[in-house]
């Protein structure tokens, strides 16, 4: 009896955390019940089978929020972003920027993640490419560092810049080193956000980089957003914190990524 009643708290435990934050792992839940991930699959299929959730790879994903297939269509909101795993970011911020050195170029993302690098950044001669208003602000004070902020439309949704515009001036430009935020990512699905300009635009700094660092708290791990920017095996470093799971380990090995954890 106690054996059904521990199965039914811990799925209603994994319903109440996918529709906290979207979607689930496997192997997260497996190390947050001290069960094992067969055990998890099984309570993954289960709750799908009623329509709690929908079975995505390695884990699960909110079904009020799945459109086409299995993707996501809400994003959160900017000041929700900020505040969500601050901690992890911040650390993240930092080992990222521990990685440029005096005479680089390199563009940063949109995104709280890429605040925070921003932050963190200390004040040396390296030129910046950007095109967040919240990056734009943690570096107006550092007067060594030289800011190229790529214009365009402002989206008030996370405080950056998007558009036609954008895109063309990344045309002339190279960098050495490109900062990418994450809004989902999938082994199988990519890298993915919620907008479509930013993929477009996100695509383009991937073109324009020697080098292509991902910075993503594990929150992001497993979820789809719908629109895909590229392939997990296009970059060349992940940065993340120790929460990333066991087959985000295995896959960075496998491919051949530069895995830091923060």
């Amino acid at each position: 009896m106690s054996v059904t009643r521990d199965t039914s708290q811990r799925r209603l435990q994994i319903s109440e955390l996918v529709r906290q934050h979207g979607s689930v792992q496997v192997a997260t839940l497996a190390r947050r019940f001290g069960v094992s991930m067969q055990t998890v699959r099984k309570d993954l299929r289960y709750l799908a089978e009623r329509g709690v959730m929908a079975r995505a790879y390695g884990g699960a994903i909110d079904s009020s929020v799945v459109g086409t297939g299995t993707t996501p269509s809400s994003e959160p909101h900017y000041e929700a972003k900020r505040t969500s795993h601050l901690d992890e970011k911040r650390r993240i911020g930092q080992r990222a920027a521990a990685l440029v050195k005096a005479g680089d170029t390199i563009a940063i993302d949109s995104g709280t993640t890429a605040i925070q690098l921003a932050e963190s950044l200390p004040n040396i001669d390296v030129t910046v490419v950007t095109n967040d208003f919240g990056v734009l602000g943690a570096l107006a004070p550092k007067n060594n560092i030289n800011i190229v902020m790529l214009g365009g439309e402002l989206r008030r949704k996370n405080m950056a810049f998007y558009g036609g515009l954008t895109v063309e001036a990344l045309d002339a430009l190279h960098v050495d080193m490109l900062f990418l935020g994450v809004d989902g990512l999938d082994l199988e699905r990519g890298i993915t956000t919620h907008y479509e300009p930013e993929a477009m635009l996100n695509r383009k700094m991937v073109e324009a980089a020697r080098v292509v660092v991902a910075i993503t708290d594990s929150s992001k791990f497993g979820k789809i957003c719908l629109h895909r920017i590229v392939p997990v095996g296009d970059l060349d470093v992940l940065i993340t914190d120790r929460g990333a799971p066991n087959d985000i380990v295995l896959a960075a090995e496998q491919l051949g990524l530069d895995l830091i954890l923060a």
